[in-house]
């Protein structure tokens, strides 16, 4: 994936620009019926100059007021000026209604398109495997689908629509301009190569700028989440002052490209202006020049006297110059909005376009007679993507090296290790959310990667050390949204682990509001809580205990436990934990070392070994000796 500090330095892509245009074959007619609005009304834009030209020269030229003026006269000179006057204002009132059409069709033309990319990517990270997610941030992957999606939506209502219009004005003024006059045409179009090349200039300049001004505010950015994140540890170590110099430096880089990319947009509009002054005063000297001279004022020119202009072709000319360089601007506003969207889309179908590596295979097995039985025969494994099959068994990068596990249907088997010794790798194999590179997890005797990974994982109840809590009522959260759980057994489950009186004790029992992440409960009762949202789930056969009972205390662990015993009785229950007084019970216990299984058997089993099991345990019980 693109990261974020990364410039797509392409102004156009025909790739990129296919697969965003796809997104509104689904609303052809709306887009079309905006583009011919678009169209439209800007055929419209250059008939407000003919207009006053026809007025000019035919009811307030010097020439047609000293023809005459008797009342027959007088009236068909007003009658002339009426015309012009009403068809101006009809002009008007028809380009507004087409301006409204185009705008309103064409923003709900982006928002549709919108939605879809939203929809497409918020499905296909819900599909993409957890490797995806350990390499990439979340605030990245917010940007995706926020931030990155408004810059392609701007680049549809906005940048595109501008692009079309903006040309079809250039064309459709320089058409009119050669055909009213084409010596004065000629004369308006002398300063247009100079506009390019300053448009040129200053939009390099300007997408430079404004590069420097994204990477800075993906600084300032991640600084304010981090800093926000971990307050507590920035106030328990007294580092406000520190952090508030550090983001005050980020915070003056971004100011500093800020104030560059305004300078240089800020210099780019007077430079037009000045540049279009200068073609109205060419205009205005030469067309003055041929009017005087038909006056019989000053001496015959060849070429001014080609130029057939009148009064209303001066007027004509002054307002087509002025209108013709607005489009030329725009169109130079136009790049930089559309360099914006290149790279946005070009980070959106980078993860769009992200490998689907774990899914299931085409007529995948479900689990019709489930057991509980779980093998992992010869399992090689590891977290980086790099590593294959082929790769050395002495490369550091395996995780686990060679286990054969074999699990009973149910049985309670405890792992236990150090940290890093590959006892959640093992539970994340059962559930596949990883693949291994070599060997085979088997589930009842069937691979996993056979399995459909919906009908696997709802057989498989799952309690987390770090416990995620959804914005909702704590109802919802017990059920994860499921309305075909009764409230009876949410109920039920919350008074097996103790945490029913809790939970009727809030302002409004279950329907009580959860904050984000569960700010206000104690991470006890969040750990509760987690243990009745796996039961309420009421996995089949497999219970996966993460060490869920690190963080509660010794009265807490008590009432878990006593759960537990209840809970795991007919079910295969895989435990991780670190307190070792927490799995003295289990059937089996297999003690991990370097992503290797080095002993196993029960607890009086492995004490009456006086091996690594031994030693750990004893370590840790001299430790609550010596807190105590």
């Amino acid at each position: 994936m693109t990261q974020p500090d990364e410039t797509f330095l392409k102004e156009f892509d025909a790739g990129i620009t296919r697969r965003i245009l796809k997104y509104l074959r689904p609303y052809r007619k709306l887009a079309a019926l905006g583009l011919v609005a678009t169209l439209l009304f800007s055929v419209a834009a250059p008939l407000y100059g003919l207009i006053q030209r026809y007025a000019i020269d035919h009811a307030l030229g010097p020439n047609v007021l000293t023809a005459g003026s008797d009342l027959a006269t007088r009236q068909a000179l007003f009658q002339i000026l009426l015309k012009a006057a009403l068809l101006f204002l009809g002009l008007r009132l028809f380009d507004f209604l087409l301006r409204y059409l185009a705008t309103y069709v064409i923003s709900l033309l982006g928002q549709k398109v919108l939605y879809d990319i939203r929809s497409d990517i918020f499905t296909k990270l819900q599909r993409l495997p957890l490797a995806f997610f350990d390499a990439n941030p979340v605030g990245r992957l917010i940007t995706r689908v926020t931030s990155d999606v408004d810059a392609i939506n701007q680049f549809i209502t906005a940048g595109l629509v501008s692009l079309i219009t903006s040309t079809f004005l250039i064309i459709a003024y320089v058409v009119i301009m050669l055909s009213v006059s084409w010596p004065l045409a000629i004369i308006s179009f002398l300063v247009l190569p100079i506009l390019f090349y300053a448009s040129a200039f200053f939009r390099t300049k300007i997408r430079y700028a404004f590069r420097d001004t994204r990477i800075q505010q993906a600084i300032v950015n991640t600084k304010l989440n981090e800093n926000i994140t971990g307050m507590l540890t920035v106030q328990l170590f007294g580092r406000e002052n520190h952090n508030a110099q550090d983001f005050d430096r980020s915070n003056r880089r971004l100011l500093g490209a800020t104030i560059n990319s305004v300078s240089w947009f800020s210099l780019f509009q007077p430079t037009v202006s000045v540049l279009g002054a200068v073609a109205s005063a060419l205009v205005l000297w030469f067309a003055g020049r041929s009017i005087l001279i038909k006056a019989g004022v000053g001496n015959p020119d060849a070429f001014l006297a080609a130029s057939g202009v009148t009064l209303g072709t001066l007027v004509a000319f002054n307002s087509f110059v002025g209108q013709l360089f607005q489009p030329i601007q725009d169109l130079a506003d136009v790049m930089n909005n559309l360099q914006a969207a290149m790279a946005s889309a070009e980070r959106i179908f980078g993860v769009l376009d992200e490998p689907v590596t774990i899914q299931d295979k085409p007529g995948a097995k479900t689990l019709e007679h489930f057991e509980g039985r779980v093998d992992l025969n010869k399992v090689w494994f590891s977290y980086d993507p790099a590593v294959t099959s082929d790769t050395p068994d002495d490369d550091p990068r395996w995780t686990l090296r060679g286990i054969d596990l074999h699990i009973r249907p149910g049985e309670s088997v405890a792992l236990v290790g150090a940290t890093g010794a590959g006892k959640t790798s093992i539970t994340s194999l059962v559930s596949r959310f990883y693949d291994v590179q070599r060997g085979s997890v088997d589930v009842d005797g069937v691979d996993v990667k056979d399995l459909a990974q919906y009908d696997l994982r709802r057989h498989i109840g799952v309690v987390l050390q770090d416990v995620f809590l959804f914005a909702g009522t704590m109802e919802t959260n017990l059920t994860l949204g499921n309305p075909d759980i009764p409230h009876e057994r949410v109920i039920q489950s919350c008074k097996y682990v103790g945490v029913h009186e809790f939970i009727m004790e809030l302002p409004e029992g279950y329907n009580t509001e959860v904050r984000e992440r569960g700010a206000t409960l104690s991470t006890g009762q969040k750990q509760l809580l987690a243990f009745a949202r796996a039961l309420i789930q009421n996995p089949d056969i497999l219970l996966v205990l993460d060490e869920a009972t690190a963080s509660v205390d010794t009265e807490t662990e008590m009432r878990i436990q006593d759960a537990l015993a209840k809970v795991m009785q007919g079910r295969t229950s895989v435990i991780i934990a670190h307190r070792l007084s927490t799995i003295e019970h289990c059937d089996r216990i297999v003690v991990m070392r370097r992503g290797q299984v080095v002993e196993e058997g029960s607890h009086r089993e492995l004490l009456s070994q006086n091996g690594y099991y031994a030693r750990l345990h004893r370590l840790q019980y001299a430790q609550g000796d010596a807190a105590d």
